[in-house]
């Protein structure tokens, strides 16, 4: 199968060492600033000022010293659920997640590796769990309303899917299938065949694509009137994003015979609930009564 594609090869490729990138911005002796890791900062700053602008407007379901909790329990949900996401879901391989735990406690990997951005490893469906359950928290602590808390929230997330993707691409991490289009680029540790530059699908789709709907719902209509209406949209939005582009995408080395036997890859698999629940959320925000527009903001 590979002889016959390369045989339609074209006969120049990108080749992305001809690009001139490298994964850090600056390097200062032993420290260099990683853009992976410059990427959640990024992500993180951006959700913070956008969601504190956002509460200035009318019907904002919390107070800004709340979005300054979520500032700090959603960074920590994002690291920790990202990282504790990709050891159970992409390393385990024939063995499957117990083996995962097992094979990195052994060199230290929870301990240490786990607050190794700059190494990659980061699980999407980790992450969105560990970011939900740092809503929860804030949400029960100051008594608010949960599912308005992640309308909001949901608003900023793809600026940081955008970067992230970003920074994979950067990185030389994470690149697609082998193919044949024009546009297509061959990346060191990845053979010599050209293949799908993946990350840059996955950085216009899920990020930019859907931060511009996510941005033009709440600033251009009423969506933020329907509770659930835009945590629906996003969950929808990007599980069909992902869905999508994972047919584009290489799967995980260790995974490669799990996406060979089941037709679909880890990552599709993980999303279908995804898909599901934001179109049961959405269906459910536009059957609901809107909540009238002068409601306040808890103080």
């Amino acid at each position: 199968m590979l002889s016959l594609l390369a045989a339609s090869i074209p006969a120049d490729p990108i080749y992305w060492t001809d690009l001139s990138l490298r994964p850090y911005l600056f390097r200062i002796g032993w420290f260099e600033l990683r853009f992976y890791s410059l990427a959640y900062l990024l992500g993180v700053i951006f959700a913070y000022w956008h969601t504190s602008k956002m509460l200035k407007q009318p019907g904002a379901p919390m107070a800004q010293r709340h979005a300054d909790d979520l500032f700090f329990y959603c960074t920590l949900g994002v690291i920790l659920g990202g990282r504790l996401g990709y050891a159970a879901f992409y390393t385990g391989g024939e063995t499957g997640i117990p083996s995962a735990f097992t094979d990195f406690s052994g060199d230290g990997w929870i301990s240490w590796k786990l607050l190794r951005l700059w190494d990659g490893g980061m699980s999407f469906h980790g992450g969105l769990a560990g970011v939900t359950a740092a809503m929860a928290y804030v949400a029960w602590q100051g008594k608010l309303n949960f599912i308005r808390v992640v309308d909001y929230v949901a608003v900023g997330v793809p600026m940081g899917m955008l970067l992230g993707r970003l920074a994979n691409f950067v990185n030389a991490e994470l690149w697609g299938r082998v193919t044949d289009v024009p546009w297509a680029m061959v990346f060191p540790g990845a053979g010599d065949l050209p293949r799908h530059p993946s990350q840059l699908y996955q950085a216009g789709l899920e990020g930019l694509a859907m931060l511009v709907i996510m941005l033009a719902l709440f600033w251009l209509t009423r969506a933020r009137y329907r509770p659930g209406l835009l945590a629906g949209v996003f969950t929808l939005g990007m599980g069909t994003a992902r869905f999508v582009n994972e047919f584009f995408r290489e799967p995980d080395q260790q995974l490669a015979d799990f996406a060979m036997r089941t037709g679909l890859s880890m990552g599709q698999w993980l999303t279908i609930p995804l898909i599901l629940t934001g179109l049961i959320v959405v269906l459910y925000a536009l059957r609901s009564k809107p909540l009238a527009a002068g409601t306040a903001a808890p103080a």
